[in-house]
């Protein structure tokens, strides 16, 4: 009687905790979605009143790419080696991120 009694009330302890724990969760979760609404309505009220006030940019678009990585990766301000002038120079030519020789390991004993 005394191990049969020890599952029932170690069974019955997990089930209202698991409810506690899941009612917990569930007012948390409620909770959140709450707060989450309520930022997302004063977010969305702020953009459209500035919107509807006009207090947004309004000026040109910018013709610079000073704030666009993507676009300033295409600009090489100063390329290292000048374009080959033949075929033969193209094709031996290595890019400037190749070594001009391969590295060699040194042989031999490496802790003397």
């Amino acid at each position: 009687v005394g191990w049969g009694a020890l599952c029932v009330a170690g069974g019955g302890a997990y089930y209202f905790a698991k409810q506690s724990i899941n009612a917990d969760r569930q007012t948390r979760f409620e909770a959140e979605q709450r707060r989450r609404r309520v930022q997302e309505s004063l977010e969305y009220s702020a953009t459209t009143a500035a919107k509807a006030t006009g207090s947004t940019n309004g000026g040109p678009p910018r013709s610079d790419s000073s704030g666009s990585p993507s676009q300033e990766a295409t600009l090489d301000p100063a390329p290292t080696r000048h374009a080959p002038d033949t075929e033969g120079q193209r094709v031996r030519e290595k890019s400037k991120y190749e070594t001009s020789e391969p590295f060699r390991a040194k042989k031999g004993d490496r802790f003397s």
